[in-house]
């Protein structure tokens, strides 16, 4: 077969590129294309592919300011030219599932999330906008959601990444998707004896306003205990300013920088509502529990009371009554690991391989009982 691989854009190394990563394994001689591409970002396992970019990526400072031409993404995807390739993957968060396949094609959408600020936090993000981007929202986004809807018909079978997010496709696009958690690779991580661990807790991932880092540096502040912050976003130099004399704030750090602090953490602090949440695994995978909030994908991958704690509402009170609660329990870093272990690498690889055999063999036989029809219309 003929493989192409669309993936919304590749200017950094986070969970969508991880997931695309096991795919360039899965189909080491795929054709990548994508809007914008920084070669610089991301991985050689990625830059070993062919990698085609549209239109985008020769516009005026693509590789910083890539999501203002998102009016312009889908004029893009429908100028790619995937006449002779049998297989069409998309990776989406980003437009990436709206390109035109051929007729005879497979294509498989692995949907991190339809698009947060069309759907589901179009009004978060509104919220926080300047004054002229709050005026043209609207109009935009009403475009982008009927072409979105559009798009997600030219899909073939919707894989999700968690259980929340196949319940988004059902709602936005009415269609059913398989659920495939992405591949953490949890062998890169290991826990220290409990001597080790030290005093402080850790938050870790993109600083930017709907993962709330703002109430966890709050309620360090206000208690007095000790709080990492790694990660860089938009909102770092405004964190930088809220931490108190007991928040340190590293911005972003190399790996073995992160590693180290995941296995000596008394535990992460997750105040954000995600679509699966890999941080939060790699550091059960480390052997430390996670305190987050309640919703999103970390409810599937953090069992509550053995690998960490939830907390109900998105407040510094509530992160801070859930950490008394923590200190006053004890945690098996045998059992975290454990349950980290169910998101390994290879169980991604394996799934995603039978969900694409169902689906070749749906294209060459029709006839399959409802629920296939379901998945495979």
């Amino acid at each position: 077969m003929r493989v192409a691989i669309v993936h919304y854009w590749l200017v950094s190394m986070r969970g969508g590129e991880k997931v695309l990563e096991s795919l360039c394994r899965l189909f080491p001689e795929a054709d990548i294309f994508t809007h914008v591409y920084d070669p610089e970002a991301v991985s050689k396992t990625i830059r070993r592919h062919r990698i085609s970019t549209t239109f985008i990526n020769s516009l005026p400072f693509a590789r910083r300011c890539y999501k203002q031409y998102l009016p312009l993404m889908p004029i893009a995807l429908e100028q790619i030219d995937l006449r002779g390739y049998d297989l069409v993957i998309s990776s989406e968060s980003g437009p990436a599932k709206g390109i035109i396949p051929s007729a005879g094609a497979v294509h498989i959408c692995y949907c991190h999330s339809p698009m947060r600020y069309i759907w589901s936090m179009f009004h978060d993000y509104r919220e926080r906008a300047g004054f002229l981007t709050k005026l043209v929202m609207p109009p935009l986004a009403h475009y982008l959601r009927s072409w979105d809807a559009v798009a997600s018909m030219r899909v073939d079978c919707f894989i999700a990444n968690s259980q929340t997010v196949a319940a988004r496709i059902s709602k936005y696009y009415r269609r059913e998707a398989i659920v495939i958690y992405p591949p953490v690779d949890v062998d890169m991580f290991d826990s220290v004896p409990v001597t080790e661990v030290e005093d402080y807790y850790l938050m870790a991932g993109e600083l930017v306003a709907y993962k709330r880092p703002d109430l966890a540096v709050d309620a360090f502040n206000a208690s007095g205990r000790r709080l990492v912050v790694i990660g860089g976003g938009q909102m770092l130099t405004a964190i930088r300013k809220m931490a108190g004399p007991t928040v340190t704030v590293l911005g972003s750090q190399p790996f073995e920088v992160l590693r180290h602090h995941y296995a000596r953490c008394r535990a992460l602090i997750f105040p954000g509502e995600e679509d699966f949440g890999i941080v939060p695994v790699e550091v059960m995978a480390s052997g430390r529990p996670v305190i987050a909030y309640g919703r999103g994908g970390v409810t599937e991958t953090v069992t509550d009371g053995v690998a960490g704690l939830f907390f109900e509402e998105q407040s510094p009170a509530a992160i801070e009554q859930v950490i008394r609660k923590f200190e006053r329990m004890r945690f098996d870093s045998a059992a975290i690991k454990a349950q980290a272990a169910k998101f390994h690498v290879d169980k991604f690889m394996s799934e995603f391989v039978s969900v694409l055999g169902r689906a070749l063999g749906h294209k060459l036989n029709r006839h399959q009982p409802s629920r296939e029809k379901d998945l495979f219309p």
